[in-house]
C-alpha cells in the first residue's frame, strides 16, 4: 500500500512542487493552510503530514496538534524558512517526528519521510502490543465467574489504582501471575514495565544481583555494571513470586527499599530513589514463618499491606467447565485437530476431583487429552482412575497420561471387609463398566453374566450411569 502524505503550505508554488517530487513514491494531497488541512484531517487518516509553520491565520503547530489528537496519528514534519533553535524546540515538544528548513532539500525530505513512516509503524505496533496484552490480562482474560473468583477480582479493582504494595497468597498453580498482571493492567501504571522475577529459581547472590543490579568489580566476574529488576521496573510493577524463599540479606534490602523507596546495586554506595510499585506472591503460610523465625516481621508487615488469597480449583468448581472449554479449544486450534467434546459424565467427574495442581494441572490434562485423543468425545469411561478417586487398574494402558486405554479383564480388587455385598456387587458391576467404556455387552462377558441379567441390576441401581 502506498503511504499517503498531506503537505500544508500557503505557497503554492512550495506545495505544488513538493507535491510533484514525491507523488512517485506517495499518495499526495496539499492544502493551503490549517483550516484546509483541518477537513482533509477529518475526511480521512494520513500516514505522514508536512505542514509549513508560518501561515495566514492558524500556523503550523495548530495542525500539529489537530493531527496528533485523531485516533489514527500520522507522523508530522515540520518546515519553515525561519528555523530556528527555538522553534524546532517547540515543533518537537507538540509531537513532530523533525523539522526542515526551506528551501526543502528533497533527497533529505525523503530520508525523513521514511524515518517518519518506520516511527508510525513502531507507534502503531507498540499500541497493538499494548491492546493484545489488554486483552490477555484484563478481567475478560480471567476465566471464571464463581463467587470465589468474582471476590478476587472485585478486590484487583479496589487496590489497582493506588500505589500500595499488595500479597497475593495461594497455592502452586492457582494464578497468581495472572493476578499480579491483572492489577498492573488496570492500574496508572498500565503503560510501565511488568517484571516478574522467581525467587525460588536463582541462588541467593545471584538473586541479589538480579534484583538490585551490581556495578562493575563488586564480586569475581562482574566485568561491567548491571542494571537490576527493580530498576527496570521504575515506572512499572516488580512482581516478585515465591517470596518466602528469600534469604534473610535479601530481606533486609527488601525492607530497605519499602522503607525509603531506593536501591543500592550490590558493590555500589549511591542509593538510587525508583518509583515501582511492589506485588509479591507466596504458596507459603509467612505468618507461620515470621513465628518459626525464618521470616522477618517487619518485612511481612510492609508486605501484607494489600492481601489477595487465590482461591484453589476445588473451591472453584464452578470454573472448571469454562476452563476446560477454554483450554481444550485452545489446544485444539495450537495442534490443528477437531475441538474435544467433554460429555457430562466426564465433566461430573472432573469437578468433583480435587485437582492439587491447580489450574496448571487442569490446564496440563487439557493438552494431554487434545493431544491423544485428535476430536471426538471425552467419556467418564476414557478418565483415569485417579479423577474418580480409585486406584489405578493393573490393567491399564501404559505411557499414556491422563486417558486410559481399554483395559483387559483382570481380577476386581477385594472388597473392604466392611463393605455389604450389596456395596460390593455394585462397586465389581461398575469396575467392569469402567473397563468395557459403558459397552453393556462387553461389561456382561467380563462379569460372566448374561447381558439380561445385566440389565435387570443396572435398573436396579440407576445411579451407576452407564453408558449404552
Amino acid at each position: 500500500m502506498v503511504p499517503s502524505v498531506l503537505i500544508v503550505d500557503d505557497e503554492k508554488h512550495t506545495r505544488e512542487g513538493l507535491q510533484q517530487a514525491l507523488a512517485e513514491g506517495y499518495d499526495v494531497t496539499v492544502a493551503a493552510n490549517a483550516d484546509e488541512a483541518f477537513n482533509l484531517l477529518d475526511s480521512q487518516p494520513y500516514d505522514v503530514v508536512l505542514t509549513d509553520l508560518r501561515m495566514p491565520g492558524k500556523s503550523g503547530l495548530k495542525v500539529i496538534d489537530k493531527a496528533l489528537s485523531l485516533p489514527q496519528r500520522p507522523a508530522v514534519l515540520m518546515m519553515t524558512a525561519y528555523g530556528n533553535i527555538e522553534t524546532a524546540v517547540e515543533a518537537m515538544k507538540r509531537g513532530a517526528v523533525d523539522f526542515l528548513t526551506k528551501p526543502v532539500n528533497i533527497e533529505r525530505l525523503e530520508v525523513l519521510i521514511q524515518r517518519a513512516l518506520k516511527t508510525r509503524t513502531l507507534e502503531v505496533e507498540v499500541r497493538q502490543l499494548h491492546e493484545r496484552l489488554d486483552d490477555k490480562y484484563n478481567f475478560e482474560g480471567i476465566i471464571g465467574g464463581s463467587g470465589a473468583l468474582r471476590e478476587v477480582i472485585e478486590r484487583v479493582r479496589l487496590v489497582a489504582p493506588s500505589r500500595a504494595t499488595i500479597l497475593i497468597e495461594g497455592e502452586s498453580g492457582t494464578g497468581k501471575e495472572l493476578i499480579a498482571q491483572a492489577v498492573h493492567q488496570v492500574s496508572p501504571r498500565a503503560r510501565g514495565a511488568f517484571v516478574a522475577v522467581h525467587c525460588a529459581a536463582l541462588s541467593e547472590n545471584l538473586l541479589e544481583s538480579e534484583l538490585f543490579g551490581h556495578e562493575r568489580g563488586a564480586f569475581t566476574g562482574a566485568t561491567e555494571r548491571r542494571v537490576g529488576r527493580f530498576e527496570s521496573a521504575d515506572g512499572g510493577t516488580l512482581f516478585l513470586d515465591e517470596i518466602g524463599e528469600i534469604s534473610a540479606s535479601t530481606q533486609v534490602k527488601l525492607l530497605r527499599f519499602l522503607e525509603t523507596k531506593a536501591i543500592e546495586r550490590v558493590g555500589g554506595s549511591k542509593p538510587l530513589e525508583l518509583d515501582v510499585r511492589l506485588v509479591a506472591a507466596t504458596n507459603r503460610d509467612l505468618e507461620a514463618m515470621v513465628r518459626q523465625g525464618r521470616f522477618r516481621e517487619d518485612l511481612f508487615f510492609r508486605l501484607n499491606v494489600i492481601r489477595i488469597r487465590m482461591p484453589p480449583l476445588r473451591e472453584r468448581t464452578d470454573d472448571i467447565p469454562l476452563l476446560l472449554a477454554h483450554f481444550i479449544r485452545q489446544f485444539s486450534a495450537e495442534n490443528g485437530v477437531p475441538p474435544l467434546t467433554v460429555e457430562p459424565g466426564a465433566l461430573r467427574t472432573l469437578q468433583r476431583y480435587p485437582w492439587p495442581g491447580n489450574i496448571r494441572e487442569l490446564r496440563n490434562f487439557c493438552e494431554n487429552v487434545v493431544v491423544l485423543r485428535r476430536g471426538g468425545s471425552l467419556t467418564e469411561y476414557d478418565l483415569e482412575a485417579r479423577f474418580r478417586g480409585e486406584p489405578a487398574a493393573s490393567g491399564s494402558t501404559p505411557g499414556a497420561p491422563g486417558v486410559t486405554g481399554i483395559a483387559a479383564p483382570v481380577p476386581a480388587p477385594p472388597a473392604a471387609p466392611s463393605l455389604s455385598v450389596e456395596e460390593n456387587e455394585k462397586r465389581l458391576l461398575r469396575e467392569a463398566l469402567l473397563k468395557a467404556r459403558g459397552n453393556r455387552t462387553r461389561a456382561a462377558a467380563l462379569l460372566g453374566l448374561s447381558r439380561r441379567t445385566l440389565h435387570r441390576k443396572l435398573a436396579q441401581w440407576p445411579e451407576l450411569d452407564v453408558i449404552d
